[in-house]
């Protein structure tokens, strides 16, 4: 009997100890589970929370409450021209509403550059820099690159005309303007539109002296646009090309006439006769008029 109760005895003390040593493993488990995570909340880097967007926004598109919500988003990396709630985006109440002026995607902040201000509308005007001026280019289907322009592209302009030198006119092709920035095709100014469409205008943003190059340029000829790449910062030089340049024709290079100098008269030489004995002799004096 005291056999059995001693088989009874050790068993017991070895699953009590069996299980301390689980219990153990387990609390150690759970805090090593909190000490990662004290880690890594050491290393988060705070956040703050601004309005963001909920629904896809496209160009004009007029922002209401619907379309926000709070985003959380790192202190560090905050850009500039965000804002922390509603009343700081609508400082003058939700009824003066602002438009989008370039699309943005859910769960982006809103940025000041990327909207109106409030009551403002998100004409051209909104688009161009100090000291610039928008003009319009009257374009087909060839001169405007086939309708593949959109607002926010860069455009070199080419000019072909007529040119008098020497009372002989010519031909000519010439690249006028490079790297203008479109700011509307047609009557719109939404970046984000993707598909083709044949423009019959073209806005660029230029100064006033180019606009007044670009006037004079389109009352005496016509204009042609190339559209420059996206990641393309190299300048173009000057190009111009005339009729005979294109086909290789070299001017042939005309001979002067000869002049041939007429001879110097003789010198006048003047004399006088004598006599001399039988002998008439000829003597050189100085002449006299």
């Amino acid at each position: 009997m005291r056999a059995v109760f001693g088989i009874v005895f050790a068993l017991g003390l070895g699953l009590a100890s069996y299980a301390v040593y689980m219990v153990k493993g387990y609390f150690d488990q759970q805090e090593a589970v909190l000490a990662a995570e004290r880690a890594a909340a050491a290393n988060r880097l705070p956040t703050v929370e601004v309005v963001g967007v909920k629904n896809p926004l496209p160009y004009g598109t007029v922002i209401t409450r619907e379309d926000l919500k709070p985003i959380q988003y790192t202190e560090a990396f905050l850009p500039e021209g965000t804002f922390p709630d509603l009343e700081a985006l609508f400082p003058e109440g939700e009824d003066v509403p602002r438009l989008v002026l370039r699309p943005m995607e859910p769960n982006e902040p809103i940025l000041a550059a990327k909207i109106t201000a409030p009551g403002g509308d998100a004409g051209i005007s909104t688009r161009l820099g100090a000291g610039m001026r928008a003009f319009a280019i009257s374009v087909n289907a060839t001169s405007g690159v086939s309708g593949f322009l959109r607002p926010g592209d860069r455009v070199d302009v080419y000019w072909t005309g007529s040119v008098s030198v020497g009372g002989n006119s010519r031909e000519v092709t010439k690249l006028i303007e490079t790297g203008l920035e479109l700011v509307g095709v047609d009557q719109t100014a939404d970046q984000g539109r993707s598909e083709a469409m044949v423009a019959r205008t073209v806005t660029v943003q230029a100064s006033p002296q180019q606009v007044a190059k670009l006037a004079q340029a389109q009352s005496t000829g016509t204009l042609a646009l190339s559209l420059v790449g996206l990641r393309d910062d190299s300048v173009a030089g000057a190009v111009e090309v005339d009729q005979r340049s294109l086909l290789g024709i070299v001017e042939e290079e005309k001979e002067e006439p000869q002049i041939i100098a007429a001879p110097a008269p003789a010198p006048e030489v003047c004399t006088v006769r004598t006599r001399r004995g039988a002998e008439v002799v000829e003597i050189a004096i100085p002449c006299t008029n």
